[in-house]
């Protein structure tokens, strides 16, 4: 695996590095012309789509050097590094596609990808990723033409941008809930405390609303809602799969999620991957953000979670559970966390005291 795969804001579209477009606006790596190009960023293939070894998917790997930065492409991600940090874009589209290939379809709209997945009732849910892959908005359409919009990612900057510009720079928030509330250990949890934890306000003030990029992207500004810590998922060295056993222990995850998303249709979800601090960056960075996705396709197909209220992650080894630089199964786990008030700042989310939420499943 890697060591300190630093999970940053996307790619880079300032193609000088001086905080000013060049005269090219579209920029960056996956632009029209550039070496490597696919249109919405990632090729939609059965052969990518299936692949869980992770030796093949390092030997599929390639590598590109575009206005001096290195780019590595790979089945659905790809990873650029830049002042010697590592940072990861993932196919949105990859976790839907495999959980119901019948009912995916998309389409080109000029230099945007719209994806869509057909339920059974009429129902859609429409992605859009913009030509680089970034994922620009999601939202659900009923059968009778109303939209209710999950994920607005446009909101914000738009258009080329550097990756810095997705860092939201806070000071870590002032924590006055006790520990086992801000943070959950799932193995000695029961379901009202993994429910408080996943409906709980953020432990500090938000002074606005933020893009899903800065949420991802910005540590202290994810610190301001509670987690939970699934540690009773654990991975091999070097894999991302889920074992059938530590699949069946997301049940209390999956029914607070769930409660929380019949109450609220627009709660996302954002499930983070992680691993321990052996090998080399790429991988790190790689093997952490499939992990997060795995566990998100459980969670949809074995407990009905619905998908677009979900989201993820990879951080590899930046934030280590246990501090050793040794092979540690803790450290390969996944974490948990509502980020839906970063995202819509609601009136009554913003701070501590607001409505209170519905009732914990029983």
């Amino acid at each position: 695996m890697g060591r300190d795969g630093r999970g940053g804001p996307g790619f880079d579209n300032d193609r000088r590095g001086d905080g000013r477009y060049g005269d090219d606006r579209r920029g960056g790596f996956n632009r029209p012309g550039a070496p490597g190009y696919i249109p919405g960023g990632f090729r939609d293939s059965r052969e990518d789509d299936e692949i869980r070894d992770y030796d093949r998917i390092r030997r599929d790997r390639q590598e590109y050097n575009v206005d001096g930065r290195n780019y590595y492409r790979e089945p659905g991600r790809i990873i650029v590094r830049d002042r010697d940090n590592y940072y990861i874009r993932h196919d949105e589209n990859e976790r839907f596609r495999d959980l119901d290939r019948r009912a995916y379809r998309s389409e080109r709209r000029g230099a945007e990808t719209y994806s869509y997945i057909d339920r059974p009732g009429g129902e859609q849910i429409v992605t859009v990723v913009d030509d680089d892959g970034r994922l620009v908005r999601r939202y659900r359409r009923y059968r009778d033409g109303r939209e209710l919009m999950i994920i607005n990612n446009g909101y914000g900057a738009r258009g080329p941008r550097p990756i810095y510009e997705d860092v939201v720079d806070l000071p870590p928030p002032d924590i006055r809930i006790p520990r086992d509330r801000y943070v959950v250990d799932y193995e000695r949890a029961d379901a009202r405390a993994v429910y408080g934890a996943l409906t709980a306000p953020p432990v500090t003030a938000i002074d606005r609303r933020y893009s899903l990029d800065q949420v991802r992207y910005s540590p202290q500004l994810r610190a301001r809602m509670p987690s939970v810590d699934i540690n009773t998922i654990t991975f091999d060295s070097g894999s991302f799969t889920v074992t059938p056993e530590q699949g069946r222990q997301l049940k209390n995850i999956a029914d607070a999620i769930n409660q929380a998303v019949q109450a609220n249709p627009q709660e996302v979800f954002l499930i983070e991957g992680y691993t321990d601090a052996v090998g080399a960056d790429i991988d790190n960075l790689s093997l952490s953000d499939r992990r997060a996705q795995s566990v998100a396709t459980i969670l949809t197909q074995n407990f009905q979670v619905p998908p677009e209220n979900l989201t993820t992650q990879g951080y590899g080894e930046q934030y280590l559970k246990v501090n050793t630089q040794e092979a540690n199964r803790e450290n390969r786990r996944v974490t948990v966390r509502r980020i839906t008030p970063l995202l819509q700042q609601q009136a009554d989310q913003g701070q501590q005291g607001g409505s209170p939420p519905p009732p914990p499943p029983r």
